[in-house]
């Protein structure tokens, strides 16, 4: 009991989306629809999703492009390099796993080259070019790839609504790294090779055509909406099975968990006259702010599930749940996961984390979102 009760401590999200079940099925009784309402299709794309890149990570597919960063001579260029280097990874690995990948190679970049103390800046920089840069695709972040699968609408049409807030958020994020170093902007760093040297094993180059593989037929999935996505399911499994059995040990299945009790919250609270009447008046054409605030109470995945039953403006829900990540550390699980990495590295500086990253994050949203609010009224 202690050890499950320290695990659900640990996974505050997870506690959270399982007490909402829990609560929902005591006000309504679970029954088959409960059940039948559940998105087993984002359910299982997810799985699929978090354990191919986690396989991504475990061969270091992205090698060559870390590598680069080793011929980079200044503390802008490094700086550019790291961000955009997330906020275009993101669009296609999603946010969260492309902070795993930078973040960490940041630390150490900087740890080695003694400029420690442009870590905090410019990791808060690398969240917002995550939050940031994976809205533009159906599948750069879980609240996407659920609000893409339940608006019916094409990823051409997708990629059009996003393209004007992503463009804007590019252009931000070049100022705030030019603002960061101001008149130091040629400012020298000496990396050390061995700081980003990491060689591939080549006995296991069938694992990494099989990773890339499996991932462009998973994008076609999300892309096509194949009514046949289970056998990519099977194809997943089997492949994984044969090849890289151990991968499926390290697959996030908390945050599939978390999803799951979300769904069931959803579906429960929706078949609720009296509850599903007042959310419905309440957040029906309030979608932008309701996905903003309820957000920094419960992350803004399991906010898109709740609010996606009485939303009648996907494009105003979709706004406020990619924008909510820069409001507060809890807006978005990818700033979680940031925060993660840097306390591992320097356990006592939790606060400071948070103060630099709720400055900056705070400044950048303060510019986006009176544009994300207008529009917001272009409905997908």
């Amino acid at each position: 009991m202690s050890k499950i009760a320290a695990f659900l401590k640990k996974e505050l999200m997870l506690t959270v989306s399982l007490l909402a079940a829990i609560i929902s099925l005591l006000i309504s009784p679970p029954s088959l629809s409960t059940v039948k309402n559940i998105d087993w299709h984002t359910l299982a794309t997810l799985f699929m999703m978090l354990t191919v890149l986690e396989g991504f990570k475990s061969e270091n597919i992205f090698n060559p492009v870390i590598r680069l960063s080793g011929k980079i001579s200044t503390m802008t260029g490094i700086s550019f390099f790291l961000v955009f280097g997330v906020f275009f990874s993101s669009m296609f690995v999603t946010n969260d796993v492309s902070l795993i990948i930078f973040v960490p190679l940041t630390i150490m970049l900087f740890r080695s080259a003694k400029k420690e103390e442009y870590i905090l800046p410019v990791i808060s920089m690398e969240n917002i070019a995550a939050v940031r840069g994976s809205m533009l695709t159906p599948f750069g972040s879980p609240q996407n790839l659920f609000i893409f699968g339940k608006s019916g609408v094409s990823a051409f049409r997708f990629l059009l609504h996003m393209f004007p807030l992503w463009i804007l958020s590019a252009v931000l994020l070049c100022l705030f790294i030019v603002f960061l170093y101001g008149k130091n902007l040629k400012q020298k760093i000496a990396l050390s090779e061995n700081a980003v040297l990491c060689e591939w094993q080549s006995k296991n180059r069938k694992k990494r055509i099989m990773y890339v593989v499996l991932f462009a037929l998973i994008i076609f999935e999300i892309v096509s909406r194949t009514e046949y996505y289970w056998l990519i399911l099977i194809a997943v499994l089997v492949s994984v099975l044969i090849f890289d059995r151990k991968i499926l040990l390290k697959t996030d299945y908390v945050l599939i968990l978390t999803f799951l009790c979300f769904f069931v919250f959803s579906s429960s609270v929706t078949s609720n006259a009296t509850i599903s009447s007042f959310l419905n008046k309440t957040v029906s054409g309030h979608e932008y702010i309701s996905g903003i605030l309820l957000s920094q109470v419960i992350s803004n995945v399991p906010a898109a599930i709740v609010l996606y039953p009485f939303t009648k403006n996907l494009s105003a829900l979709l706004y406020g749940v990619d924008s909510a990540g820069l409001c507060t550390l809890i807006g978005s699980l990818a700033s979680v996961i940031n925060y993660r990495i840097y306390v591992r590295e320097y356990p006592n500086s939790g606060g400071k984390f948070i103060k630099t990253f709720t400055l900056i994050s705070l400044t950048f949203f303060a510019f986006v979102v009176l544009p994300g609010y207008f529009l917001s009224f272009w409905q997908i």
